[in-house]
C-alpha cells in the first residue's frame, strides 16, 4: 500500500547542456531550477561529478554548489556525488568546510565510488585504477576531518574541522549500501539510471544498520525520473527525446544520428539496455506521476525521493518541476532540514 503521506522531494540536477546551448546555459538554467525548488518547497537539490561528458557541465561540483548556494537561501545544496576516489579526503574537507562556512546549515556531500567518468579520462585525471579499493577508508578519514577529529595526526581541514557536514552515501550495489549501514550515515541508490538491485540494497541496508553520530534510524534516498507535463500525450513526446538523447549519447558518442537512424538505433538490444536503465520514470500527467511515485516510494521502502525532472528543456523541466510540487502538495519550509 503508499504510504500514508508523501515523502520528501528533493532533485539531482546533471546541469545538461541541451544541444545548441553552452555551459553557461546550464549553470544559469540550474539557478533557476534551485531558485523554484526552493520556492516551491523541494528538500534539497543535488549535482553530480561526471567528466568528459559534453551535455553534462557539473564536473566542477563544488564550484557550482558555490555558485547556485549564492543565488538561493533556504534550499538545502550537495553533491550527488562527489566521487571520492578522484580527490584527496583532505580537499575535499576543505571544499566543503568552506561551502558549509559560507552556507550553513545548508551543505549536503553525497559521496561514490565510482570514477564518474571512462577509463582514458580517469587516467587523465592522474588517478590510480585501484584508488576505488580505499573508498571506505577514505570516507571515514573525510569524516575525521569534518568532525574535527583527523584521523593523520597534526593535519587538520581548515576550513572544515568541526563543520559536521552531514554524509551520504551513494550506490548501485551492495557494496555501499553495506558501507552506509555500518558507518550509520544515510544511503542514496541510483535507481534512476542504475535499476537492478534497488531492493536487495535496500533490504541490505536496512537489516544491517548500526545507529551513529549523525543519524539514529536508516535513511534512504530513492532516486527516480520524472517527466510530468499538461498532458499525457506532452509527456510521452518528451520522455521518447530524453531516451533517444540519453540511447544516442551513451552508444553513439559524439556522433549525430536521423531519427530514423536514432530509432533504429533504441530499437536494437544495446538501445534497449540503455533505455531499460530508465526503468523508474514517472511518466504523465500530474495524476499519474503522483500515484507512480507513491508506489514507489513505497515499493523502494524510501524515506526521500530525489527526483530528475528529465525533460528536454529548462521550460519543460520547470514546468514538470511545478506540477509535481502541486500534485505532492509541497510546502516551503521557513528553514532547511536534513535527517
Amino acid at each position: 500500500m503508499p504510504p500514508a503521506a508523501p515523502v520528501p522531494l528533493s532533485i539531482l540536477d546533471l546541469a545538461v547542456v541541451s544541444g545548441g546551448a553552452t555551459a553557461r546555459d546550464a549553470f544559469d538554467a540550474s539557478v533557476v531550477l534551485a531558485r523554484r525548488a526552493e520556492e516551491r518547497g523541494y528538500l534539497r537539490v543535488w549535482y553530480a561529478e561526471h567528466h568528459n561528458i559534453p551535455s553534462i557541465a557539473s564536473s566542477a561540483t563544488s564550484v557550482l554548489i558555490a555558485h547556485v548556494a549564492a543565488h538561493t537561501r533556504t534550499i538545502r545544496l550537495g553533491s550527488g556525488g562527489i566521487m571520492l576516489p578522484n580527490h584527496s579526503p583532505l580537499v575535499i574537507a576543505e571544499q566543503f568546510g568552506t561551502l558549509a562556512t559560507l552556507h550553513p546549515g545548508r551543505i549536503d556531500l553525497g559521496l561514490g565510488r565510482a570514477p564518474g567518468t571512462d577509463q582514458r579520462t580517469w587516467r587523465a585525471m592522474r588517478r590510480d585504477p585501484a584508488a576505488s579499493d580505499e573508498f571506505p577508508r577514505d570516507v571515514l578519514e573525510l569524516q575525521g576531518y569534518l568532525s574535527g577529529q583527523s584521523r593523520i595526526p597534526g593535519v587538520e581541514a581548515i576550513p572544515g574541522a568541526g563543520t559536521e557536514v552531514p554524509l551520504y552515501i551513494l550506490g548501485s550495489s551492495l557494496f555501499g549500501a553495506k558501507l552506509a549501514a555500518v558507518l550509520g550515515l544515510p544511503y542514496a541508490f541510483a535507481s534512476h539510471f542504475a535499476p537492478e538491485a534497488l531492493h536487495e540494497a535496500v533490504a541490505l541496508y536496512r537489516e544491517d544498520f548500526e545507529p551513529s553520530a549523525q543519524l539514529e534510524r536508516p535513511h534512504v534516498i530513492a532516486g527516480v525520473n520524472v517527466i510530468a507535463a499538461d498532458s499525457e500525450e506532452e509527456a510521452v513526446a518528451q520522455h521518447r527525446s530524453v531516451v533517444r538523447s540519453r540511447v544516442a549519447r551513451m552508444l553513439g558518442g559524439r556522433r549525430r544520428f536521423s531519427d530514423e537512424e536514432l530509432d533504429e538505433l533504441v530499437r536494437s538490444p544495446q538501445g534497449q539496455h540503455v533505455a531499460g536503465m530508465m526503468r523508474y520514470a514517472a511518466v504523465g500527467d500530474p495524476g499519474a506521476v503522483d500515484a507512480y511515485l507513491m508506489e514507489f516510494a513505497a515499493a523502494a521502502g524510501a524515506d526521500e525521493l530525489i527526483v530528475v525532472h528529465a525533460s528536454p528543456t529548462i521550460e519543460a523541466r520547470l514546468r514538470s518541476l511545478d506540477l509535481l510540487a502541486d500534485a505532492w502538495q509541497l510546502r516551503p519550509e521557513p528553514t532547511a532540514s536534513r535527517p
